[in-house]
């Protein structure tokens, strides 16, 4: 059920709650794992985004596990900490920040990762049985194609039909932006899928240079 906003007093909390979201989002712990483990600059390499997969490339598997699991963290953390404050209007909104923020840090000229690890982090701190679906549906996937593009896009575009389903229309809509924003940072993946030429799980690095 909606409720009459008072926007003057609503907007400035609004407004704090995606940028807490957004900073935290930032925080490209990829590149900041790489250069303290004096690896080649994340970016030089690959497809040049900062997230899990690219991280792998260095051959630096304990990096990469690292990196993927800061980046899941970082967006439950801004989602829990809001909710705790302010509640699930404003955690929802710093869920937004921290996805935006992982897909276009201001550190790095706005050049981030792709956004499924930050996804699955919010959609955690909103909802366990959402991210158990997605798990399932990422995992079945990406045994049945070997694709773990493909798994992830569909995983995602699976969670705002979830919500409307289960009648959560809010967050049906918050992650209905995210997917689609995912869609666009993956679309030369989705170039790769058509043409046949996407690396598949369990090919070498050189293979899957763009994922």
């Amino acid at each position: 059920m909606l409720h009459p906003i008072n926007w003057q007093i609503a907007l400035p909390y609004y407004a704090a709650a995606l940028a807490f979201g957004y900073l935290l989002g930032s925080i490209p712990f990829g590149f900041i794992f790489t250069r303290l483990a004096g690896t080649q600059d994340i970016r030089a390499i690959g497809s040049g985004n900062i997230g899990a997969t690219n991280v792998l490339r260095t051959g630096r598997r304990g990096l990469a596990a690292a990196t993927l699991i800061a980046d899941v963290l970082k967006g439950t953390v801004a989602v829990l900490v809001m909710y705790a404050w302010w509640g699930r209007d404003h955690a929802l909104l710093a869920g937004i920040g921290a996805f935006i923020g992982h897909l276009f840090p201001v550190w790095l000229m706005f050049k981030g990762g792709k956004g499924v690890a930050t996804f699955l982090g919010v959609l955690v701190a909103i909802s366990w049985q959402a991210a158990l679906v997605f798990g399932v549906i990422w995992l079945a996937l990406a045994a049945a194609t070997r694709y773990a593009s493909l798994a992830s896009l569909l995983a995602c575009a699976a969670v705002p039909a979830y919500f409307w389903f289960t009648g959560e229309r809010q967050e049906a809509q918050v992650f209905l932006l995210l997917a689609l924003l995912t869609i666009f940072m993956h679309r030369g993946n989705i170039a790769r899928l058509w043409q046949r030429t996407e690396g598949k799980i369990g090919d070498k690095a050189e293979a899957s240079r763009g994922a």
